[in-house]
């Protein structure tokens, strides 16, 4: 088939090159425009690789589609995309374009999935390929994969581990399938639908006032992005690589417990949490050693005070 692949990153390259090995003729790839003289590593692969590449500002330019239109490709594939990619493109395509997503649909709609179900400390999620349609992930299912998520994972572990490698896999299935004219067409049950909005800085925030259990989940649900975010000295810190321990402590939430070789021991509703790593505007991303030098935290000391 003639693909038109859509993406970016370490993702797109993967799924760039399973469709080369598969034999697929990659006739365009769309990816982000080169930033600070560096180029898009799918840029990058595409232009080894003897594929076309395309570089529009924003997917819903007019120079967009024409490039698109001008491909007369029979599928197009969306890898790890985060423009806005509008009706007349995805549908430039024969076929349509398919679209991986890394949640169970219609659950966890949005572009934040994998953060929002560690967050909410679900102990599975999953992945979809569905076909494109206007709305946000609403289009029909062409095929889905489930995965757990460990009690200790984080957002990362569970899509650099775990979504990333069986989803490039998934969207290399999925166009085998189109192509032998097999791939289902299952319309999503949007009663069942759930949408957050991205975990960015605006919904970073920790709230101490939470269980123990919460207050870990939200953690490793923002780890490594955008960083759950709290205060210290009335200075902005973010946590990352935190442990969790049931043990119930006579301390408020936030108060320091121990200030120890590996870390800090916070206490937390019902529990403690162990951080290990810190981001300050001063040091950067920092191990807890490099943070207790610098700042000298004490026991009994409080965050988010």
């Amino acid at each position: 088939m003639r693909i038109a692949l859509i993406g970016q990153a370490g993702f797109g390259v993967e799924v760039l090159k399973g469709l080369l090995k598969q034999g697929q003729e990659v006739v365009g790839v769309f990816c982000p425009p080169d930033r600070g003289g560096k180029a898009d590593p799918l840029k990058e692969a595409a232009v080894q690789g003897g594929v076309p590449v395309f570089q529009p500002a924003h997917m819903r330019d007019d120079d967009a589609y024409e490039q698109m239109a001008q491909l007369k490709a029979d599928l197009g594939v969306l890898a790890f995309v985060t423009d806005i990619v509008p009706a007349r493109v995805f549908d430039a395509p024969k076929q349509g374009s398919i679209c991986y997503h890394p949640s169970i649909l219609p659950r966890y709609r949005g572009a934040s999935a994998i953060n929002w179900a560690v967050i909410n400390g679900e102990t599975e999620t999953g992945l979809t390929i569905f076909w494109v349609d206007k709305g946000i992930d609403t289009g029909e299912i062409l095929l889905q994969k489930k995965v757990a998520i460990g009690p200790d994972e984080t957002t990362g572990a569970v899509y650099f581990d775990k979504l990333f490698p069986m989803g490039v896999q998934a969207v290399l299935e999925a166009v085998d399938l189109v192509a032998q004219g097999q791939a289902p067409r299952i319309v999503q049950d949007h009663s069942q639908a759930t949408y957050d909005p991205p975990c960015d800085e605006k919904v970073a925030g920790l709230d101490w006032s939470k269980p123990a259990r919460a207050v870990y989940n939200f953690i490793r649900g923002c780890d490594p992005q955008p960083g759950a975010t709290t205060t210290f000295r009335g200075e902005k810190v973010k946590f990352y690589n935190a442990a969790f321990s049931s043990d119930a402590p006579a301390a408020p939430a936030g108060e320091i417990l121990e200030v120890g070789d590996k870390g800090l021991k916070v206490a937390a509703n019902g529990g403690a949490l162990l951080i290990t790593r810190f981001r300050t505007k001063e040091l950067g991303k920092v191990k807890a050693p490099d943070f207790i030098a610098a700042k000298k935290p004490q026991v009994g000391e409080k965050f988010g005070a």
